[in-house]
C-alpha cells in the first residue's frame, strides 16, 4: 500500500501563467512535474507515492479538504 492520503485538491488560476510544480518524495526533494495554468483554468490533483509537495507560483485559489487558500502573489 502506498503512503498517500488519496484526497484531491483543486488549484484555480486567477491570472495567466500560474505555475504548479510537483516535488518528489524521498531522501532528496526535487521538481518532477510542472504545469502552467491560464486564468480560469482548474487543475485537480492529489499527493501520491511520488509527490510529497506542490508549489504554486502566481495568483490562485487552492481548495483542499481542510480549507481554501488564496495565494497573495
Amino acid at each position: 500500500m502506498s503512503n498517500h492520503s488519496g484526497e484531491y485538491f483543486i488549484i484555480k488560476a486567477k491570472e495567466n501563467g500560474v505555475n504548479v510544480i510537483g516535488l518528489t518524495r524521498g531522501k532528496d526533494t526535487r521538481f518532477h512535474h510542472s504545469e502552467k495554468l491560464d486564468q480560469g483554468e482548474i487543475m485537480i490533483a492529489q499527493f501520491t507515492e511520488h509527490t510529497s509537495a506542490i508549489k504554486v507560483r502566481g495568483k490562485a485559489t487552492i481548495i483542499t479538504p481542510f480549507s481554501t487558500i488564496e495565494s497573495d502573489e
